[in-house]
């Protein structure tokens, strides 16, 4: 309640105007009151809806049925929707061939405040569109070849070249990495939440691009993009036709398939952060004092040093000469001894011979640490 007050939604037991209504699904508590409380607001507001006219509604869901095709779930807002009706929603026209209720059964039409699974459709429309009767086909038909051909010109739009001054901006600011995604799921609502769900993973130095989402089985067009686009293809509730698993295999195109959202979005985080640049933290893996200098022909200084913590290491990544708490010099180690002989490796107790790499001021009390770098995983 708190932080719905804050956004401006006050509930009535605290002065405001809201009706607050606590509800559980998983304990079905509160549902008659929600009903009740709705029933009353629709009253108050004087919201009336007329069964005589053409319908109108929402697309609640959508999702392609193996016998009936591209089928719609509508909410019929205002009007009767009858089978037979000509409509147009979002970029399709079609006529209802067939009504059926929320239990499945056929039905001749549905009335205001009714959902109904509209079977017709040319295609599968967005959830959210609006769904339309009009007069006769014609209309509808036009309508949606308006929306189609609008919709074409904006995806036609001249794309802004690139210039060598952008090319070099990018350069400086770093790329940005792309895993390219393309979802196929059973019904249109969980494409939309899948690939809304992966977007909210985007972060600055890796970004998801959504290259295709729709509804249907994983078709051969959609291995050939994601060859064309270098992408994997994510499939949720829905399988590879035969010839498209075949042709992905060819391709070498990774498609995952899923029927949890989360196990889909943590493998989708898994590959993102494959794409970010490790980083390296260092670790000290040995520490030495030098008690007397040599200056050899040829070689320079070589430090006479006693390690005090872990071992020097000759293939570790740096050395660091310290004076005074002062870090003078930073390089790579030159050379490592035990009396004559070279070795990889002097352990805590022991003395040994050290030159490092185009340094030669090194003084008696310096003393040196060797360290490691150690890869780090890019985590977003």
């Amino acid at each position: 309640k708190n932080q719905l007050s804050e956004r401006g939604l006050v509930s009535e037991a605290w002065g405001g105007e809201t009706i607050f209504v606590e509800v559980s699904a998983k304990k079905k508590t509160g549902l008659d009151t929600l009903l009740e409380m709705i029933l009353l607001q629709a009253e108050v507001l004087e919201l009336r809806a007329s069964p005589e006219r053409l319908a109108r509604g929402i697309v609640l869901e959508a999702k392609i049925d193996r016998g009936r095709g591209p089928v719609a779930t509508v909410l019929v807002q205002n009007g009767t929707l009858r089978s037979g009706d000509p409509f147009v929603v979002g970029t399709y026209s079609g006529r209802v061939r067939a009504l059926f209720s929320h239990a499945g059964r056929p039905i001749k039409d549905a009335g205001p405040s009714i959902p109904v699974e509209v079977v017709g459709m040319l295609g599968v429309p967005m959830a959210g569109q609006e769904f339309v009767v009009t007069k006769d086909e014609r209309i509808a038909r036009e309508i949606a070849e308006s929306r189609l051909h609008k919709l074409r010109t904006a995806e036609m739009a001249p794309v802004r070249k690139v210039t060598l001054d952008d090319l070099f901006s990018q350069v400086k600011e770093g790329t940005v990495k792309e895993l390219g995604i393309i979802i196929r799921a059973d019904v249109q609502g969980s494409a939309e939440a899948l690939a809304d769900a992966i977007e909210r993973l985007s972060a600055e130095a890796v970004k998801p691009n959504i290259v295709l989402k729709g509804v249907g089985g994983i078709t051969e067009n959609d291995v050939q993009l994601a060859s064309a686009s270098n992408a994997v293809i994510i499939g949720f509730n829905v399988r590879a036709e035969a010839k498209a698993a075949a042709l992905a295999e060819r391709e070498g195109i990774d498609i995952r398939s899923y029927s949890i959202i989360y196990e889909a979005l943590n493998d989708i985080r898994s590959a993102m952060e494959g794409l970010l640049d490790p980083t390296f933290k260092e670790r000290v893996v040995g520490r030495a004092e030098v008690r007397k200098v040599f200056m050899i022909p040829k070689a320079g200084a070589v430090a006479g040093c006693y390690v005090t913590d872990g071992a020097i290491t000759r293939a570790s990544a740096g050395i660091r000469v310290v004076r005074d708490g002062v870090v003078v010099y930073e390089g790579k180690i030159g050379s490592l001894r035990r009396f004559k002989d070279d070795v990889k490796e002097v352990q805590a107790g022991y003395e040994c011979g050290i030159s490092v790499e185009n340094f030669n001021d090194v003084k008696a009390g310096d003393r040196f640490e060797v360290y490691a770098l150690d890869k780090v995983l890019g985590k977003l």
